[in-house]
């Protein structure tokens, strides 16, 4: 999916996952996104039914992605040890 305007473009290139949809139907997403023509990153948005709308995000690169990743599993592991 490619959108455009005059001083703002995306494309998502590659879908991962939705971590939850809305009673709306807006769906939260993990996808690689490209903004801008730039190399894509790791994105966590809500999107509207369709994509026609996207709600505020976080964007990441490739190297704080897996820092998150990190630091996640760490928090996991803890909490199943107690």
């Amino acid at each position: 999916m490619d959108r455009n305007n005059s001083d703002f473009s995306y494309e998502i290139t590659q879908e991962l996952g939705t971590l939850s949809t809305s009673p709306k139907g807006w769906s939260k997403e993990v996808n690689r996104i490209s903004y801008n023509g730039r190399k894509p990153k790791f994105d966590i948005r809500e999107w509207a039914p369709g994509k026609e709308k996207m709600g505020r995000g976080v964007t990441l690169s490739e190297e704080e992605a897996k820092t998150l990743c990190k630091i996640l599993f760490q928090y996991f592991k803890e909490q199943a040890g107690r």
